[in-house]
Protein backbone atom coordinates (compact mmCIF):
# COMPACT_ATOMS: atom_id res chain seq x y z
CA UNK A 1 0.00 0.00 0.00
CA UNK A 2 1.15 3.52 -0.79
CA UNK A 3 -0.01 6.52 1.23
CA UNK A 4 0.12 10.00 -0.24
CA UNK A 5 -0.06 13.07 1.98
CA UNK A 6 -1.79 15.77 -0.07
CA UNK A 7 -1.68 19.42 0.94
CA UNK A 8 -1.78 22.96 -0.40
CA UNK A 9 -2.78 26.50 0.48
CA UNK A 10 -6.12 28.24 0.19
CA UNK A 11 -7.65 27.96 -3.31
CA UNK A 12 -4.70 25.96 -4.62
CA UNK A 13 -6.99 23.17 -5.77
CA UNK A 14 -6.02 20.48 -3.27
CA UNK A 15 -9.58 19.19 -3.01
CA UNK A 16 -9.86 19.04 -6.80
CA UNK A 17 -6.73 16.91 -6.97
CA UNK A 18 -8.12 14.66 -4.23
CA UNK A 19 -11.35 14.16 -6.18
CA UNK A 20 -9.42 13.35 -9.35
CA UNK A 21 -7.31 10.78 -7.50
CA UNK A 22 -10.47 9.22 -6.07
CA UNK A 23 -11.86 8.87 -9.62
CA UNK A 24 -8.70 6.97 -10.53
CA UNK A 25 -9.12 4.53 -7.66
CA UNK A 26 -7.48 6.12 -4.64
CA UNK A 27 -8.97 5.85 -1.16
CA UNK A 28 -9.20 9.46 0.02
CA UNK A 29 -9.25 10.37 3.70
CA UNK A 30 -10.49 13.94 4.17
CA UNK A 31 -8.84 15.45 7.26
CA UNK A 32 -11.38 18.28 7.26
CA UNK A 33 -14.17 15.71 7.65
CA UNK A 34 -12.26 14.15 10.53
CA UNK A 35 -11.83 17.62 11.99
CA UNK A 36 -15.60 18.03 12.12
CA UNK A 37 -15.92 14.68 13.87
CA UNK A 38 -13.53 15.59 16.67
CA UNK A 39 -15.63 18.67 17.49
CA UNK A 40 -18.78 16.59 17.96
CA UNK A 41 -20.46 16.85 21.40
CA UNK A 42 -19.38 14.03 23.68
CA UNK A 43 -15.92 13.68 22.18
CA UNK A 44 -12.76 14.28 24.17
CA UNK A 45 -11.73 17.20 21.98
CA UNK A 46 -15.13 18.89 22.37
CA UNK A 47 -14.83 18.85 26.13
CA UNK A 48 -11.23 20.06 26.10
CA UNK A 49 -11.93 22.88 23.63
CA UNK A 50 -14.90 24.14 25.64
CA UNK A 51 -12.85 23.97 28.83
CA UNK A 52 -10.04 25.93 27.18
CA UNK A 53 -12.08 28.61 25.38
CA UNK A 54 -15.30 28.92 27.38
CA UNK A 55 -18.97 28.03 27.04
CA UNK A 56 -19.61 31.08 24.87
CA UNK A 57 -18.23 29.20 21.86
CA UNK A 58 -21.01 26.61 22.22
CA UNK A 59 -24.25 27.13 20.30
CA UNK A 60 -27.76 26.37 21.46
CA UNK A 61 -27.56 22.89 19.96
CA UNK A 62 -24.54 22.02 22.10
CA UNK A 63 -22.14 22.13 19.16
CA UNK A 64 -19.07 24.29 19.00
CA UNK A 65 -19.58 27.37 16.86
CA UNK A 66 -16.48 27.00 14.72
CA UNK A 67 -16.79 30.52 13.32
CA UNK A 68 -16.79 31.96 16.84
CA UNK A 69 -13.86 29.74 17.78
CA UNK A 70 -11.92 30.77 14.68
CA UNK A 71 -12.45 34.42 15.55
CA UNK A 72 -11.00 33.74 19.00
CA UNK A 73 -7.77 32.27 17.67
CA UNK A 74 -7.14 33.96 14.32
CA UNK A 75 -4.08 36.19 14.48
CA UNK A 76 -3.25 34.95 17.97
CA UNK A 77 -0.46 32.36 17.70
CA UNK A 78 -0.59 31.27 21.34
CA UNK A 79 -4.35 30.72 21.27
CA UNK A 80 -4.14 28.93 17.93
CA UNK A 81 -1.46 26.60 19.27
CA UNK A 82 -3.62 25.96 22.33
CA UNK A 83 -6.42 24.84 20.02
CA UNK A 84 -4.32 22.78 17.64
CA UNK A 85 -2.61 21.00 20.53
CA UNK A 86 -6.07 19.67 21.41
CA UNK A 87 -7.50 19.01 17.97
CA UNK A 88 -4.62 17.86 15.76
CA UNK A 89 -3.72 14.74 17.79
CA UNK A 90 -7.36 13.63 17.66
CA UNK A 91 -7.56 14.13 13.89
CA UNK A 92 -4.33 12.19 13.48
CA UNK A 93 -5.70 9.35 15.61
CA UNK A 94 -8.78 9.06 13.38
CA UNK A 95 -6.67 9.24 10.22
CA UNK A 96 -4.38 6.47 11.46
CA UNK A 97 -7.43 4.31 12.21
CA UNK A 98 -8.83 4.79 8.71
CA UNK A 99 -5.47 4.06 7.10
CA UNK A 100 -5.25 0.84 9.11
CA UNK A 101 -8.72 -0.25 7.98
CA UNK A 102 -7.91 0.40 4.32
CA UNK A 103 -4.59 -1.44 4.65
CA UNK A 104 -6.38 -4.47 6.10
CA UNK A 105 -9.11 -4.55 3.47
CA UNK A 106 -7.39 -3.46 0.27
CA UNK A 107 -4.00 -4.89 -0.54
CA UNK A 108 -2.12 -2.69 -2.99
CA UNK A 109 -4.31 0.35 -2.35
CA UNK A 110 -3.29 3.95 -2.85
CA UNK A 111 -4.43 6.02 0.12
CA UNK A 112 -4.56 9.81 -0.03
CA UNK A 113 -4.60 11.79 3.21
CA UNK A 114 -6.06 15.13 2.10
CA UNK A 115 -4.95 17.58 4.80
CA UNK A 116 -4.46 21.33 4.59
CA UNK A 117 -2.33 21.23 7.76
CA UNK A 118 -0.35 18.11 6.87
CA UNK A 119 3.01 19.87 7.20
CA UNK A 120 2.10 22.22 10.03
CA UNK A 121 0.82 19.30 12.11
CA UNK A 122 3.85 17.13 11.34
CA UNK A 123 1.84 14.34 9.73
CA UNK A 124 4.35 13.68 6.92
CA UNK A 125 5.39 10.49 8.69
CA UNK A 126 1.97 9.03 7.87
CA UNK A 127 2.75 9.25 4.15
CA UNK A 128 5.17 7.59 1.76
CA UNK A 129 5.04 10.68 -0.45
CA UNK A 130 4.06 14.29 0.18
CA UNK A 131 2.23 16.03 -2.67
CA UNK A 132 1.86 19.80 -2.63
CA UNK A 133 -0.60 21.64 -4.87
CA UNK A 134 0.40 25.23 -5.66
CA UNK A 135 -0.87 28.28 -7.49
CA UNK A 136 0.54 31.77 -7.60
CA UNK A 137 -0.79 34.27 -5.07
CA UNK A 138 -2.87 36.33 -7.50
CA UNK A 139 -4.61 33.21 -8.83
CA UNK A 140 -5.32 31.96 -5.31
CA UNK A 141 -6.89 35.29 -4.34
CA UNK A 142 -9.00 35.48 -7.50
CA UNK A 143 -10.27 31.92 -7.15
CA UNK A 144 -11.06 32.26 -3.45
CA UNK A 145 -12.98 35.50 -3.98
CA UNK A 146 -14.87 33.96 -6.92
CA UNK A 147 -16.05 31.13 -4.66
CA UNK A 148 -17.76 33.76 -2.49
CA UNK A 149 -17.76 34.49 1.21
CA UNK A 150 -14.35 36.16 1.45
CA UNK A 151 -12.98 39.52 0.39
CA UNK A 152 -9.60 39.81 -1.31
CA UNK A 153 -8.21 41.30 1.89
CA UNK A 154 -9.45 38.34 3.94
CA UNK A 155 -7.90 35.89 1.49
CA UNK A 156 -4.60 37.77 1.56
CA UNK A 157 -4.61 37.57 5.37
CA UNK A 158 -5.19 33.83 5.27
CA UNK A 159 -2.40 33.33 2.76
CA UNK A 160 -0.05 35.33 4.98
CA UNK A 161 -0.98 33.15 7.96
CA UNK A 162 -0.16 29.93 6.09
CA UNK A 163 3.08 28.31 5.07
CA UNK A 164 4.39 29.80 1.85
CA UNK A 165 4.45 27.83 -1.39
CA UNK A 166 8.24 27.85 -1.15
CA UNK A 167 8.18 26.32 2.33
CA UNK A 168 5.71 23.64 1.24
CA UNK A 169 7.61 22.78 -1.92
CA UNK A 170 10.84 22.40 0.03
CA UNK A 171 9.20 19.53 1.93
CA UNK A 172 7.39 17.96 -1.04
CA UNK A 173 8.14 14.83 -3.02
CA UNK A 174 5.71 15.92 -5.75
CA UNK A 175 4.63 19.44 -6.68
CA UNK A 176 1.40 19.86 -8.67
CA UNK A 177 1.16 23.27 -10.37
CA UNK A 178 -2.51 24.18 -10.69
CA UNK A 179 -2.00 27.59 -12.26
CA UNK A 180 -3.15 26.36 -15.68
CA UNK A 181 -6.36 24.84 -17.02
CA UNK A 182 -8.08 21.55 -16.19
CA UNK A 183 -6.26 19.69 -18.96
CA UNK A 184 -2.86 20.73 -17.61
CA UNK A 185 -3.83 19.65 -14.10
CA UNK A 186 -5.21 16.33 -15.30
CA UNK A 187 -2.03 15.58 -17.24
CA UNK A 188 0.08 16.05 -14.13
CA UNK A 189 -2.21 13.87 -12.03
CA UNK A 190 -2.23 11.15 -14.70
CA UNK A 191 1.55 11.04 -14.88
CA UNK A 192 1.96 10.59 -11.14
CA UNK A 193 -0.98 8.19 -10.92
CA UNK A 194 0.58 5.89 -13.50
CA UNK A 195 3.76 5.85 -11.43
CA UNK A 196 1.85 5.01 -8.24
CA UNK A 197 -0.25 2.35 -9.95
CA UNK A 198 2.90 0.69 -11.28
CA UNK A 199 4.37 0.56 -7.78
CA UNK A 200 1.18 -0.64 -6.07
CA UNK A 201 -1.47 -2.28 -8.25
CA UNK A 202 -4.62 -0.36 -7.33
CA UNK A 203 -7.52 -2.38 -6.01
CA UNK A 204 -11.10 -1.30 -6.54
CA UNK A 205 -12.61 0.72 -3.71
CA UNK A 206 -15.39 -0.94 -1.75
Amino acid sequence: MITVGLTGGIAAGKSTVARELAKRGAHVIDADRLGHLVYEPGTRAHGEVVAAFGAEIVGGDGRIDRAALAARVFGKPDELRRLTDIVWPEIRRLAEAEIAVIRARHEGAVVVLDAAVLLEAGWEDLADEVWVVVVDRATAVARAVARGGLTAEAVEARIDAQLSNEARCARADVVIDNSGDEAALSAQIDAHWRRLAAAAPVQARA
